[in-house]
């Protein structure tokens, strides 16, 4: 049997809901996977997600499965090596050049940025995201700004969704608490 390398257990702070993932790694890279349930509008949510990288936590492909209220969402998205983007084989180029996938509904999509730009303390990176926007489910850019202030510690910033905050991660570059948003069950 295969273990795991991280297990994770978020509880939103803005509404009822949980996201558990896990992080798995594979000879050719990493993947993570997980399942979000929440309340949105007064619809339930559940939305299940695969993201897979490369060794270097480069975002390869990704999928999105589950419902929004009595919608159903099947989504495939992937990145190709000259980094355009496309979502259910449609290329999108409104997040052409971002490396990293954000999914909008999780928190942790953002551990990939994190392990992927592996930054000393007192380091700062812009990281442009192809962005997954809940709960339209677009893909456009994001731009993200990440500055290590400690080892468990981030200055993040989001400036197009205004959103800025200190970010904690555990050991494993996984969101520990995102203010307003998420914070891990330990």
């Amino acid at each position: 049997m295969n273990s795991l390398e991280h297990t994770i257990l978020w509880h939103r702070l803005d509404c009822p809901g949980h996201d558990s993932c896990c992080l798995r790694k594979f000879n050719q890279g990493w993947q993570l996977s997980g399942t979000a349930i929440f309340l949105f509008d007064q619809k339930p949510c559940l939305l299940s997600y695969e993201v897979n990288t490369n060794s270097e936590w480069e975002t390869c492909t990704a999928s999105v499965s589950g419902y929004v209220g009595k919608s159903i969402v099947a989504l495939t998205i992937a990145r190709t090596p000259n980094n355009h983007w496309s979502l259910n084989n449609t290329a999108v180029s409104a997040a052409a050049d971002c490396i990293d996938l954000d999914l909008g509904f999780t928190p942790a999509t953002n551990l990939v940025a994190i392990r992927r730009l592996s930054l000393a303390i007192g380091a700062r990176s812009s990281a442009p995201a192809a962005w997954l926007e809940f709960p339209d489910f677009t893909l456009k850019q994001l731009e993200q700004h990440y500055h290590r202030i400690a080892h468990d510690r981030y200055e993040y910033a989001a400036p197009s969704v205004g959103y800025a905050d200190i970010l904690e991660v555990d050991d494993y570059g996984a969101i520990a608490c995102y203010p307003q948003l998420w914070e891990q069950e330990r």
